[in-house]
C-alpha cells in the first residue's frame, strides 16, 4: 500500500523530530504492516520526506512503563477523521496540528498530548466551516 506522497516541507511549521515508520513500528511494538493498515485507517498520519514515509515523534504517546510499547496520543485518531472530513490532505493537517492557536493555548498537537482533546476536537470541526 502507499501512502501519498505529500511535500512534508508545506509543514513550516511543524514537528522538529519525524520517525520513519520502520522506526515507529519498533517504538509501537508493531509490525510495519500493522502500522501502515493504522496509517490507512486514519489513526495516524505519514508524509513522504527524505524518500520515506514518516511520522512526527509527537503524535505516539510515552509508554508509561519501561517495555511497554508507545501508542497514538489519545484523541488524535479522532482529530484526525474531523481534519479529513473537512478537506485536509495529511501535510495539511499536520501543519493545522502544530499550527499556534492562543484560545488553546499553544497548539493543538500539545493540547493533544495535555489531554485537551475536547477543546482540539471543537476548532477541527470550526476548521471544515
Amino acid at each position: 500500500m502507499s501512502i501519498p506522497a505529500q511535500n512534508a516541507q508545506q509543514t513550516s511549521a511543524g514537528p522538529q523530530r519525524w520517525l520513519g515508520l520502520a522506526d515507529a513500528a519498533a517504538r509501537m511494538q508493531l509490525p510495519v504492516s500493522a502500522l501502515r493498515r493504522m496509517i490507512a485507517e486514519g489513526k495516524l498520519l505519514a508524509v513522504r520526506r527524505d524518500r520515506e514515509d514518516q511520522i512526527p515523534v509527537d503524535f505516539l504517546a510515552e509508554p508509561t512503563d519501561d517495555g511497554d510499547p508507545a501508542v497514538p496520543v489519545k484523541g488524535l485518531a479522532g482529530t484526525i477523521t474531523l481534519l479529513r472530513d473537512a478537506g485536509f490532505a495529511s501535510a495539511e493537517a499536520i501543519g493545522w496540528l502544530y499550527a499556534a492557536d492562543d484560545t488553546l493555548p499553544g497548539t493543538p498537537i500539545e493540547a493533544l498530548r495535555a489531554d485537551r482533546g475536547t477543546e482540539v476536537h471543537r476548532r477541527a470541526q470550526a476548521a471544515g466551516f
